[in-house]
């Protein structure tokens, strides 16, 4: 029997508790978990890639079905790559599952072998998205209650 492998992708800038929440969700069901930072060449982030993936191997260092990697590229080609047959996305309300669903669809048409799995962030996490925590961090706000303490160790 073949590992069951998911990718959960992002930019991760930063990496908030909504993220860490839907990898402890999503963990019991898959052999390994690769969180992956897929590189944007034209986004930019607050944080660099190095960093992100700083921020990412300290939030997991304890689970040791989760593996850190970066990619560039389709995501799926990405998950191919690797043997993944799973993509995790994480919802936080229906304007995140119209979004997600449009994709898992299009991916779904392109006959790839990649399920779409999604989870719902905890009710307590809905409204953190890590465009807000940036503009919070950019203008030198308290951004605490959105990251987990291992990032805020390394701010």
């Amino acid at each position: 029997m073949s590992k069951k492998i998911a990718v959960f992708p992002g930019s991760f800038d930063p990496i908030t508790l909504g993220h860490r929440a839907i990898v402890n969700k999503a963990y019991d069901l898959f052999d390994e978990i690769v969180v992956a930072i897929g590189e944007n060449s034209s986004k930019k982030h607050y944080f660099s890639l190095e960093e992100r993936k700083q921020h990412l191997e300290a939030v997991f260092a304890g689970k040791d079905k989760v593996t850190i990697a970066t990619y560039s590229g389709l995501t799926t080609d990405y998950c191919k790559s690797i043997g993944a047959t799973y993509l995790i996305r994480g919802l936080r309300d229906g304007k995140d599952f119209e979004y997600e669903k449009s994709i898992a669809i299009m991916n779904s048409q392109l006959k790839n072998g990649v399920e779409t799995m999604f989870f719902m962030t905890d009710a307590e996490y809905s409204a953190i998205n890590s465009y807000i925590v940036r503009d919070i961090l950019k203008h030198g706000g308290d951004a605490s209650a959105f990251l987990p303490n291992e990032v805020l160790k390394l701010l």
